[in-house]
């Protein structure tokens, strides 16, 4: 039975497309992405119109099909042309077909008909299109049992998968991530493709890895890509240091936990509280040092002492080879992978006011993202002991909000600058006033004095005082 969307092609780009499908005689199709999400009944906002002719002439005359004067942008590498319109990107392509050589993944491109271009797809659910013209409008065309796939939840290559695969490599990504976004199985015979291609991703760029990468992590269980990565060995093609977080070692009968596995599901459970990119980054790096820190005590077992700090310093080495950007975001990962540990040591002793105003200190804007990367490192298959050390990290939290309001210590910046210590004992730039103000900062960290001025002021008279500085 044929398979008709018509009901779902209501947007006015669609008239306008078969209007100038029908004036010029030129056949056009809504392919790939389109498609299998109107299926799936997701949300769309992006349309490929392939047509069979001259891609950029034909977006040229929709464009201004109902006499509207709209700007279009065209890509002549890829004969390609878009343009917005409500909202909606909208873009264009001839029809056509690929051939590829070995160590690249731009291919030759040659005019195709319907059939070639849906060959070319990536995935079954990627092709299948819907006509647009007079005679076809919303009928579903599947040479390849797409429908199906979507239906069983089922990622399968329109064609062998290895021609696909090492045709263009990035594919293999892109195959997990559709897997992960859409939480559907690999086609067995379409995994182990991937597996033994996995040494053909080294043609590709970083960049684009990481646009992969980067979905699988915002994806709503990023685990299940991350398995998938780390079974098809994609992962160890380029993530060696996530790699050497998998396995347990045994000496004495003492092992310590499977830290790959622990880390997706730190990853997952920050996932399930924020969509922020960079937190989850900081999740998958916060253990990424433990590797290099383990060591074996005869009396205390395992120990990876000083993960959080070589952790930080880490990240700015992996982040520059992933070509993520050096920025605040990465500051922002490096800061959390430092302080990862602190929250949680504060949950297993008398929690401190000054204890609590450190880390307020030391984490600034970032202490709330930070405590849900702490609340989300406390994974044990003991349920019991995961509940007590929830419960003691809630009394954490609540303990922040006490002293924050109190002492407004985050982002403190003490109430006597270095210019008033200056200015009061006609000082030049020098130790000493740091080391005044050094002193301001601790005693109110340490409650020993308020976050105010004139109790910051009679405690540097005190400390220059000490110093030998006269008033």
């Amino acid at each position: 039975m044929k398979k008709n969307f018509s009901n779902q092609l209501l947007h006015p780009v669609f008239k306008l497309v078969q209007q100038t499908a029908s004036n010029s005689n030129t056949p056009a199709y809504a392919v790939g992405g389109f498609v299998r999400d109107i299926i799936l009944k997701r949300p769309v906002k992006d349309l490929d119109v392939v047509v069979l002719g001259n891609g950029i002439d034909f977006a040229e005359k929709v464009c201004t099909a109902d006499g509207k004067k709209r700007k279009f942008t065209v890509y002549k590498n890829f004969g390609t042309a878009m343009f917005v319109l409500d909202g909606w990107d909208i873009e264009f392509v001839g029809a056509r077909k690929e051939s590829y050589r070995e160590n690249s993944r731009k291919p030759r491109i040659e005019n195709g008909t319907l059939e070639d271009d849906q060959k070319r797809r990536d995935f079954t659910i990627n092709a299948m299109s819907i006509g647009l013209n007079d005679h076809d409008f919303g009928e579903l065309y599947d040479p390849f049992n797409g429908w199906q796939d979507l239906k069983e939840k089922r990622i399968v290559t329109p064609l062998d998968p290895d021609i696909t695969f090492s045709d263009d490599p990035l594919r293999m990504m892109r195959a997990i991530r559709f897997a992960s976004q859409l939480n559907f199985t690999i086609a067995p015979e379409t995994l182990d493709a991937i597996a033994r291609n996995a040494h053909r991703l080294e043609i590709i760029s970083m960049e684009r890895i990481m646009d992969e990468l980067n979905k699988i992590i915002l994806s709503k269980t990023p685990s299940i890509g991350f398995k998938l990565l780390f079974d098809t060995k994609l992962l160890h093609q380029f993530f060696p240091e996530m790699i050497a977080l998998y396995g347990v070692e045994f000496i004495d009968g003492k092992g310590h936990k499977d830290n790959f596995y622990h880390t997706l599901e730190v990853l997952d459970n920050v996932a399930k509280s924020s969509d922020d990119l960079w937190l989850r980054w900081a999740a998958i790096m916060h253990d990424i040092a433990k590797p290099p820190t383990k060591r074996f005590d005869t009396t205390t077992g395992w120990t990876f002492h000083g993960h959080e700090d070589k952790g930080s310093r880490m990240v700015p080495q992996i982040f520059r080879r992933f070509k993520l950007p050096l920025d605040a975001k990465m500051k922002f990962v490096q800061k959390l992978v430092l302080l990862h540990l602190r929250p949680i040591a504060l949950t297993k002793d008398v929690v401190t006011d000054s204890g609590v105003r450190r880390l307020l200190f030391d984490a600034g804007d970032d202490v709330d993202a930070l405590m849900i990367l702490c609340k989300a490192d406390i994974t044990s298959k003991n349920e019991e002991k995961v509940k007590r050390y929830l419960a003691n990290f809630d009394k954490v939290i609540e303990k922040i909000k006490t002293v924050e309001e109190k002492d407004r210590v985050r982002n403190l910046q003490p109430p006597v600058s270095g210019e008033f210590i200056m200015e009061t004992f006609n000082l030049s730039p020098c130790k000493e006033v740091g080391m005044i103000k050094n002193a301001i900062k601790e005693a109110i960290l340490d409650g020993e004095i308020p976050n105010e001025f004139e109790a910051a002021k009679k405690l540097m008279l005190t400390e220059a005082k000490k110093l030998g500085i006269a008033h």
